[in-house]
């Protein structure tokens, strides 16, 4: 790994991928024939991206039941207890529905009400997500929405891995539909014959997936544009270099284009962590994918100060944070951009990932300076509520005529007006 001493600015920036222009043009046309065609696109997408031709593009009873048979039980309780964490975590999360009066009689509220129906992209490729299942599914089921599609990309054999299937049965999901890429968010979108269309889109793709979210933004709500993971590791002289080697390797092996930094006032951990990341890349399955993470987006950055490697972190604003210090929780109050915070040696960025109960879902590219991750919020809206009194009209009716001249609008002001002049 690149080692750098920070000076003024940081040499290492992400960008969010806008795509090209011949992906965007794909984009476009699938969603269009996905419009036009319906199912028969869709088959037809899968077959030429997937490399398989399907009969059928819902799961089946009997898929069902030959994906548990290839979960052990051992496993099968291991998601069953990672439900019940993130279920737990998320239930604190509910928001209430709320009225106030005042004296002069209004009412002013807010109503808070789920979305009837939300779409969730599970990708495929080079690895299976069953935990993307449980971290969408369930803040959903806890905001109340009470229809759920997930659609993922088959395998060549025109099934979807075990693990995947079995965490959404688990949880009740029974509307899943073996198809991915642009022509999926499509379908999620605008419906076709078999799949219909929904509310909102949650869950990570490649970049077709991505452009395709941007493109069908406004007819439905997407959750974000997400980009590869990234992990930031701030740590002093106290902490162990072949566990802050693993955590970084933990990113890395994730995506080419993933992102692992650490960022330490001590040269002395910088060198040791730079060698043990080398040691423990031999023996990664995943070693050609790491080694590319680290060689484009990976970095060691040493600073002067402790207090330097914090501006360096806010200044990343990562989607992973570990704060691996002698006191990490004195460091808090002064992170004021990171997705998920980890304090402590013993909070291994993996246990967020799958156990802990708190979302995956967080931002990343640097967004952590505005946005956050995925809640119960993210599925439900907020209608207010207005019950103004005959006291209040009449205390205030001047008023609003008022400001709806400066405006402009002659008809809002009469419209107030109108109240009184019988």
């Amino acid at each position: 790994m690149k080692i750098e001493r920070v000076t003024k600015h940081l040499s290492l920036r992400r960008t969010i991928e806008s795509g090209t222009e011949e992906q965007r043009r794909a984009v476009l046309e699938i969603i269009a024939d996905v419009r036009t065609r319906g199912d028969e696109a869709l088959k037809e997408y899968t077959e030429k991206f997937d490399q398989v031709r399907l009969a059928s593009l819902r799961i089946t009873e009997k898929e069902m039941e030959q994906a548990y048979q290839q979960v052990s039980a051992e496993m099968l309780a291991i998601i069953r207890e990672a439900a019940a964490n993130i279920r737990d975590y998320h239930e604190r999360q509910k928001r209430e529905s709320w009225i106030t009066a005042k004296e002069d009689g209004t009412i002013l509220g807010q109503k808070i009400t789920p979305l009837d129906a939300v779409g969730l992209y599970v990708p495929g490729g080079t690895a299976a997500y069953p935990s993307s299942v449980l971290m969408n599914v369930i803040p959903a089921q806890v905001a109340g929405v009470k229809r759920i599609v997930i659609v993922s990309p088959p395998n060549q054999d025109g099934t979807l891995p075990a693990g995947v299937l079995v965490a959404a049965n688990e949880l009740g999901v029974s509307e899943i539909y073996k198809v991915g890429g642009a022509q999926a968010i499509a379908a999620l979108a605008y419906g076709t014959e078999t799949i219909q269309p929904v509310d909102k889109i949650f869950g990570p793709g490649n970049i077709y997936v991505a452009l395709a979210k941007r493109e069908v933004f406004g007819q439905v709500a997407i959750d974000m544009i997400a980009g590869p993971s990234e992990i930031v590791v701030l740590a002093d002289e106290t902490a162990n270099a072949d566990e802050i080697a693993a955590d970084l390797l933990s990113q890395a092996e994730h995506d080419e284009r993933a992102s692992a930094i650490l960022v330490t006032p001590s040269m002395k951990l910088a060198l040791a962590v730079a060698s043990e990341v080398e040691k423990q890349l031999e023996t990664l399955p995943r070693k050609a994918i790491a080694a590319s993470s680290l060689e484009n987006y990976g970095a060691i950055y040493v600073t002067e100060t402790l207090d330097e490697a914090v501006r360096v972190v806010n200044e990343l604003a990562p989607e992973h944070l570990e704060v691996m210090t002698a006191e990490p929780l004195q460091l808090l109050g002064q992170i004021r951009h990171a997705g998920a915070i980890f304090l402590g040696r013993f909070s291994s960025e993996p246990v967020g990932d799958y156990f802990a109960g708190p979302n995956h879902v967080l931002p990343t590219n640097g967004t952590a300076r505005f946005s956050s991750g995925l809640s119960v919020d993210e599925f439900v809206k907020k209608s207010s509520i207005i019950v103004y009194s005959e006291t209040a009209l009449k205390q205030n009716a001047e008023k609003i005529a008022a400001f709806a001249r400066l405006e402009g609008l002659e008809a809002h002001a009469r419209a107030v007006e109108a109240r009184f002049k019988k």
